[in-house]
């Protein structure tokens, strides 16, 4: 069995990772995934948490918290609820500092080389 290896870099925007996913696919490199990091832990949900569909919770409409359920993340809801973005006095740029957004790719051993010099090329820190 061919061994493979995990490589992971973070990138500033979603324009940039997405370029650089398809990049590794032009290369025949498709198994790689996107996530973006958020300073909660959570993944937020546009879909799903919006005044139309009923979001439950006022984190649910202002940061899109769909998976914080009231009894089994008290302690992440507390925490989202304590974001400036909730008042309504935050203007804006409460990100986290640093990249946004991970990419990680799993590929042999053989073209690590080459996938990691195609994420730096796109702006990658790996």
């Amino acid at each position: 069995m061919e061994k493979e290896q995990t490589i992971i870099s973070y990138f500033f925007t979603e324009k940039k990772v997405k370029e650089a996913k398809q990049a590794l696919a032009c290369v025949g490199l498709e198994d790689v995934h996107i996530r973006k990091v958020s300073r909660f832990g959570i993944t937020n949900d546009r879909t799903q948490d919006n005044p139309i569909s009923r979001a439950e919770t006022l984190t649910g409409l202002t940061l899109f918290s769909a998976n914080t359920s009231k009894e089994e993340n008290a302690s992440t809801r507390v925490l989202l609820g304590a974001d400036p973005s909730v008042s309504g006095i935050s203007t804006s740029g409460n990100q986290m500092p640093g990249p946004v957004f991970s990419l990680t790719a799993f590929v042999s051993e053989e073209r690590v080389d080459e996938a990691v010099g195609i994420l730096k090329q796109k702006g990658g820190q790996v």
